[in-house]
């Protein structure tokens, strides 16, 4: 889902912040701008409400049996 973009300059945010959430809760992006300098991005949060399925990717992650074994001290003194 792409949202729409309204863009608003901060001297021009005197929109009250139910006017925002409003206009985020339709699906659109805010972007705040100072003269032409990006602030912020405000965008809305999409939820998911499919459930998760395990195992949909078997093998596609593999762990070596060592993973837990601490890290030789070559990694932590390399290029130091």
């Amino acid at each position: 889902m792409t949202a729409e973009q309204k863009t608003l300059d901060v001297s021009q945010a005197e929109m009250s912040l139910q006017e925002l959430a409003h206009l985020i809760d339709e699906g659109k992006e805010i972007l705040l701008l100072n003269g032409r300098k990006p602030l912020a991005r405000i965008v809305p949060i999409i939820e998911h409400n499919a459930p998760r399925i395990a195992g949909l990717h078997p093998g596609a992650i593999s762990t070596s049996n060592d993973f837990d074994e601490p890290l030789p001290e070559e990694f932590w003194t390399a290029g130091a």
